[in-house]
């Protein structure tokens, strides 16, 4: 499913890149409580004019929201002006994070939410997670691109039907501009693979995400980089080229949180 990410986006810039997004296809729309532009994504979707049921909508909690996460679920649904979110997340791990997704579950069986999961969980606190929960999670979402891939953690996620979603599926970028999205369009691997089959190296690594079975969500105001994102679908890449970008796994993470 064609996704977009809203992090580090001020309202209008998320507004207007959730809009333009939607009309060129995309159809998964990431934002959270922390990233401040709820409220915006809600107009976008609205002024889009698909219909809802055609978009998937991701929100998180925010970790200081997990001792009273039931009442902040329904202001979610109220800043997004929606009557249901398709996935909700917990943030990070926290205290009272287990109350939060018992809440979580509670807003499930309740029609508030279509189904939820974890971000920035690895197995250990996922472990912990699994001892209270009633329905496991759909996704955990981490920081994962062709350096740092998350093998093992996919398998274990496997194991409970749990797929990996990946934020800074490109390397990410800072608030200065810099980060590890320079560092992957410009490793030595990614541009061959690029020119052999005329895409760019953003749409190389969008294209291994998507073979290698993992949600990715890019993240972008310029409605140049939002079209090209998408554009993905035209080509596959050989078993040969997979490997060639496994190998270039180095458990690196670039986020700095």
């Amino acid at each position: 499913m064609p996704s977009r990410g809203r992090f580090r986006l001020t309202p209008e810039q998320a507004e207007n890149s959730v809009y333009n997004a939607l009309k060129d296809g995309y159809r998964l729309i990431d934002t959270a409580h922390i990233y401040g532009n709820e409220e915006a994504v809600g107009k976008a979707i609205k002024r889009s004019g698909v219909p809802r049921e055609e978009i998937f909508v991701t929100t998180k909690l925010w970790t200081e929201d997990f001792s009273n996460a039931e009442e902040e679920i329904n202001n979610m649904l109220k800043r997004l002006d929606l009557e249901y979110i398709d996935l909700l997340l917990l943030h990070h791990p926290a205290d009272h994070d287990k109350e939060a997704y018992k809440a979580m579950e509670k807003a499930v069986k309740e029609g508030k939410v279509k189904s939820i999961g974890l971000s920035n969980y690895y197995e250990k606190e996922f472990a912990e997670m699994m001892k209270i929960a009633t329905i496991p999670p759909a996704v955990v979402q981490n920081e994962t691109h062709p350096y740092n891939q998350q093998k093992t953690e996919k398998v274990y996620f496997d194991k409970y039907g749990t797929v990996l979603e990946s934020w800074y599926p490109l390397g990410g970028r800072n608030r200065y501009g810099r980060g590890g999205k320079d560092t992957l369009f410009n490793d030595s691997t990614i541009v061959s693979i690029a020119k052999k089959y005329n895409k760019t190296p953003a749409q190389i690594i969008l294209r291994w995400h998507l073979q290698d079975g993992n949600i990715a969500i890019p993240g972008s105001s310029n409605p140049a980089h939002i079209k090209e994102n998408i554009e993905i679908f035209d080509f596959n890449l050989s078993n040969e080229d997979m490997k060639k970008i496994e190998a270039l796994d180095k458990k690196q993470r670039f986020s700095t949180f």
